[in-house]
């Protein structure tokens, strides 16, 4: 049962109560990500979130570390292009002590000015053991191509140029515009009641402002191309096609068509490209749902000289889904196999925490494990065939990094 209360200041709680663990994860979920900056202010999201675990008034960086080791907890942070979200999970008896700790990191952070200088030089570290994975920047680039100079293209973390400008001011005014209570959502879920969603707004009920609108404008599905040659042992590709929005109605059908697509090893492209021709270890497709717009994108990384026949056989996959659609047997073991990583994924605490989270900040609604089977049940082959109408009928955007590139 999920409880939801709502602060005078408009801050959102929700709370699932699971009476049979002994753990409870907290998170506080900020609408801001790198959709929400600027050119000269990009990578400052992810860099704040780093910064929130470098001091308060009362607590040095390692201070907040050893207070979660000391109770056997877990700390962490992560960045996204919509949103940003700070979480802990301990066991019920620290609950209280892990939400003091949270809230004097949120509200007394001091962004010590020695500390900024030192954490600049970790993330510009962490910028560039990205560059050294061709795997994963190549993904960056696919944004880059597919949404251009809108700020869904930008890279979450960053570079080392507008890193460098950062400082105490910049941090403070972001905050001010984006970390405002209309703009979040503390999510609790396991071993908790009522009471302690009145410990949260006893924390969090009091502070002001309304989040300034940046970033907000729908972006526009550009499938323009973007390479880099690169001394790298394989070519890795990347094809975007334009997907759908998180509250298009049409999402349990793309989700299964992306199944049999590339999501799963049984998958059409992970048996055509890798256990059939021996093209590729890594090859795989996924869709993100952004609130106005979506990606689907597909991946593979294989040899250079074996690139051409890579893109070849990927296309032909595509097409041959787009013309004939899936089989009886794929509709049904897809669903199957949704329903069974639906179920699997409620078992902690840390998964049901973002779950709600995610749907309250993004959806503001909430839907029962039995709903949602229903809608994947209701997936028909002709639901597939509108939703492979829509992403496959415009163009593509391509992101490609390998050695001795044409540019």
């Amino acid at each position: 049962m999920i409880y939801k209360h709502t602060s005078k200041n408009g801050l959102r709680i929700i709370m699932e109560k699971i009476p049979t663990v002994r753990s409870v994860t907290i998170g506080i979920w900020v609408l801001t990500g790198s959709r929400n900056e600027t050119p000269e202010i990009n990578g400052i999201s992810h860099f704040l979130e780093h910064m929130f675990f470098k001091g308060t008034s009362k607590r040095s960086a390692q201070d907040i570390a050893e207070a979660f080791d000391s109770i056997g907890g877990q700390i962490n942070a992560f960045t996204s292009k919509e949103y940003t979200c700070f979480y802990a999970k301990v066991l019920d008896t620290h609950k209280d002590y892990a939400l003091e700790i949270l809230t004097d990191m949120f509200f007394n952070s001091t962004f010590d000015e020695e500390e900024m200088e030192r954490e600049k030089k970790v993330v510009y570290e962490e910028i560039k053991m990205y560059e050294d994975t061709p795997d994963d920047i190549v993904h960056d680039f696919l944004a880059r191509a597919a949404f251009g100079d809108h700020p869904l293209g930008y890279p979450i973390i960053g570079s080392e140029k507008q890193l460098s400008s950062f400082d105490r001011t910049s941090l403070e005014t972001y905050i001010g515009e984006r970390y405002t209570p209309d703009n979040i959502v503390i999510s609790i879920a396991g071993n908790v009641d009522e009471s302690f969603v009145q410990s949260i707004e006893d924390n969090f009920g009091h502070f002001q402002g309304k989040a300034q609108e940046i970033g907000g404008q729908k972006p526009v599905f550009l499938a323009d191309t973007i390479s880099r040659s690169k001394d790298t042992e394989q070519a890795h590709f990347c094809l975007g096609y334009q997907g759908l929005p998180i509250n298009d109605p049409h999402t349990y059908s793309l989700i299964i068509m992306n199944n049999v697509l590339g999501g799963s090893m049984s998958s059409r492209l992970f048996q055509e490209v890798r256990e059939k021709q021996g093209l590729a270890y890594s090859v795989f497709s996924y869709h993100t749902s952004y609130l106005d717009n979506g990606l689907l994108t597909i991946y593979g990384g294989t040899g250079n000289e074996q690139l051409p026949l890579l893109k070849e056989t990927i296309y032909q996959t595509v097409e041959n889904l787009a013309e004939k659609g899936l089989t009886d047997k794929e509709l049904h073991n897809s669903k199957e196999q949704l329903k069974g990583n639906l179920v699997l994924s409620l078992e902690s605490t840390n998964s049901r925490m973002s779950r709600n989270g995610r749907n309250e900040l993004l959806l503001r609604r909430h839907r029962s494990l039995d709903e949602m089977i229903t809608e994947i049940d209701a997936v028909t082959h002709e639901s597939i065939q509108q939703v492979l109408d829509i992403v496959f009928a415009g163009n593509v955007a391509t992101a490609i990094i390998a050695p001795k590139l044409d540019e």
